[in-house]
């Protein structure tokens, strides 16, 4: 049951959103999951600072878990997170946060797992 919410600086066309929720899916595996329930939101033209200044090309991922994941297992998502934002929207590493989220109570279809 994972979540990941997307905040991205940059105006993103449809095809981009699609591209960029089918590369999240590609990864969620690293952490154990599948895609079969991954959830994706992604809302572009965010305003974003860093550092007390604004973010023109930057990003900020939550990725929520039923369960929790290894440290060794976020790190290798953070990596692959920043790896596509790079790839795709030509957002640097630098100009990325990703925090976990591990959650005991997780809810769908009108009952809790």
């Amino acid at each position: 049951m994972p979540f990941i919410d997307a905040r991205i600086s940059v105006p993103m066309t449809p095809e981009e959103k699609t591209a960029l929720k089918t590369a999240f899916g590609a990864a969620i595996p690293l952490l154990h999951k599948t895609e079969t329930y991954l959830m994706v939101q992604i809302a572009d033209s965010c305003q974003l600072w860093m550092a007390g200044k604004p973010l023109e090309k930057g990003a900020y991922l939550s990725v929520s878990l039923f369960g929790s994941a290894a440290p060794a297992d976020c790190q290798a998502m953070t990596r692959r997170l920043c790896d596509i934002l790079e790839a795709q929207l030509g957002i640097p590493g630098r100009a990325v946060y990703v925090t976990y989220h591990p959650v005991s109570d997780w809810g769908w279809n009108g009952e809790n797992f």
